[in-house]
């Protein structure tokens, strides 16, 4: 097994065997459910693990959902997702718990949805310095853009402009983070580092 869905809790800092104070992330990793299990040799053609992570009302569940987590004589769930690997061992219904996955040293990557920031501007989303020099006739343009394409020829402002929009959001993986701490009775994970999400988003943690 090389990855546990989890819940991230916020933000502490612990001490190192040096004395430096680091920054973590404390992520609370309830046992996951093996919910799927794919091989190579079946219909899906490839070798892959679903985990599922937290519970949801079975009112708000479809019923092939609900068949699908009776399959794993689980009740439904809030989030599934796959983890690839071609020697996982485990059987439908087994439960992932943080002390079977990770120990104190591993290095983790850490997926999850940033925060959303809603529509921004070009210095706040790609770091522009807007036009600083106010003495050149400049008048409420600190931030703006400036120039964003030609006249007559192309004609057009090319694809991949940075320009203002909406931020945030978006699917990111942080690699190189360090598991710091584990506490397996409250199925909590200390990482070094920040991981992406508000409090209370769902991250995927995977070696």
């Amino acid at each position: 097994m090389n990855g546990i869905i989890g819940k991230k809790v916020g933000m502490t800092s612990v001490f190192d065997e040096t004395g430096a104070n680091i920054a973590c992330t404390v992520i609370e990793a309830q046992p996951n459910v093996v919910t799927q299990i794919k091989s190579a040799d079946g219909a899906d053609g490839y070798d892959a693990l679903q985990i599922s992570y937290g519970s949801a009302k079975e009112k708000n569940t479809s019923n092939a959902l609900v068949g699908h987590y009776e399959k794993a004589k689980t009740t439904p769930k809030r989030k599934s997702l796959e983890l690839r690997d071609s020697s996982i061992e485990a059987e439908l219904g087994d439960e992932v718990k943080v002390e079977d996955v990770f120990v104190v040293g591993d290095k983790v990557s850490a997926v999850g949805i940033t925060k959303g920031k809603g529509f921004q501007g070009v210095v706040k989303r790609h770091g522009f310095r807007g036009v600083g020099d106010a003495t050149h006739g400049q008048h409420n343009r600190g931030r703006a853009p400036g120039s964003i394409g030609a006249a007559s020829y192309p004609a057009k402002v090319m694809k991949g402009m940075r320009m203002a929009g909406r931020m945030g959001g978006t699917r990111v993986k942080i690699k190189n983070l360090r598991v710091v701490k584990l506490f397996p009775e409250q199925n909590l994970i200390v990482i070094k580092g920040a991981v992406p999400g508000h409090k209370g988003s769902l991250v995927l943690i995977e070696k």
